[in-house]
């Protein structure tokens, strides 16, 4: 089955064509990232409007890439939520139009199943059930993946989610947007021990996180002192160390509780060099193993939702036609991925 994966979620836009015996034929993807930098941060508005100039020109590059025509296809999977819902709409109607025509299934895809099922794209792979932690700039999650479409949510952010507080405190440091990476480049030339960070509510019982809080205090340490580089360095030193440390007590908490012993990190912030080699260090020092997707599928791309949608169409599954997107969209409200 030769599926097309359409990816315009927020900023990027993103268009793969996957088939079920041969892997990924084609990839493209389109960044927004120098149209936001003037505003340090992402307008809705504008997102949309590029989302639909670049569409159809990315397609016909696609098709070329993977040496097809439109009508070798055999499925189309669109993101339909979490995200803006306008950019949503964009890539939710050219799907489901494209595949009206074609006389051809469509398949709305939830764009965090996609994160977390990116890893199924590399040669070693985890096999359910294992823990997952999806990690972005609007996620920040603990899943029991019991099953594949099977997911039960262990913690969530209860306020910023990780990536939004790395982009936030990057803007606060002068750093421009987007700013985790730029911000943790940066945080190389800090100096240990200068400031201790709180490590916020990782003294409690639960599985949630919070990071508001953390940017917060980044600021006000900010604020009182002379605005040196080198105290930028030192402040986004002791920002990430502990950002970090939250996100990899509470995973090893979810280890333990759980017994499982597969851990999967997807999303934006799971190619944060410091992450991998904390969590690697400590799912060894628990006996577990740690899968990650490689960097390129990290972030919000169309070979991850191709994927994810050619699973739900191989099950049986397809939309009517009614566009639906879903700006907030429970993952646990997934059904099961039912395979022959």
């Amino acid at each position: 089955m030769k599926v097309l994966g359409l990816e315009s979620s927020c900023d990027e836009t993103g268009l793969a064509i996957y088939d079920s015996e041969q892997g990924l034929l084609a990839e493209i993807l389109y960044s927004q990232v120098e149209l936001h930098q003037r505003y340090g941060g992402v307008v809705p508005e504008l997102a949309s409007r590029d989302h639909i100039r670049k569409a159809l020109p990315l397609l016909e590059t696609a098709l070329e890439e993977a040496k097809l025509k439109a009508g070798d296809l055999d499925g189309i999977a669109y993101t339909a939520g979490p995200g803006l819902a306008g950019a949503l709409l964009v890539g939710a109607m050219l799907g489901r139009s494209l595949a009206y025509g074609l006389q051809i299934p469509a398949i709305a895809v939830h764009h965090m199943e996609g994160h977390l099922l990116a890893v199924f794209l590399e040669e070693h792979q985890p096999k359910p059930p294992f823990l997952a932690l999806l990690v972005s700039g609007g996620h920040s999650l603990l899943i029991e993946v019991k099953a594949l479409g099977v997911y039960r949510i262990l913690g969530q952010s209860i306020d910023d989610a990780v990536g939004e507080a790395f982009d936030k405190t990057a803007k606060l440091l002068g750093l421009g947007y987007p700013g985790g990476a730029a911000l943790s480049k940066l945080a190389e030339q800090g100096q240990a021990g200068r400031f201790h960070f709180p490590r916020p509510i990782c003294d409690q019982p639960n599985l949630n996180f919070s990071f508001s809080g953390l940017k917060t205090h980044a600021m006000m340490t900010y604020r009182s002192l002379e605005e040196t580089e080198q105290a930028k360095a030192d402040i986004a030193h002791a920002f990430q160390e502990a950002a970090i440390d939250c996100l990899v007590i509470k995973t090893g908490r979810a280890l333990r509780q759980t017994c499982l012993k597969q851990l999967v990190v997807a999303g934006g912030v799971s190619a944060n060099r410091l992450l991998r080699q904390r969590l690697n260090e400590s799912m060894r020092e628990q006996g577990a193993e740690v899968f990650f997707p490689r960097a390129a599928y990290c972030t919000d791309n169309g070979a991850m939702i191709a994927y994810a949608g050619c699973l739900r169409l191989q099950a049986g599954e397809y939309e009517d036609l009614i566009v639906r997107i879903r700006p907030r969209w429970p993952l646990d409200e997934l059904p099961a991925i039912l395979s022959d």
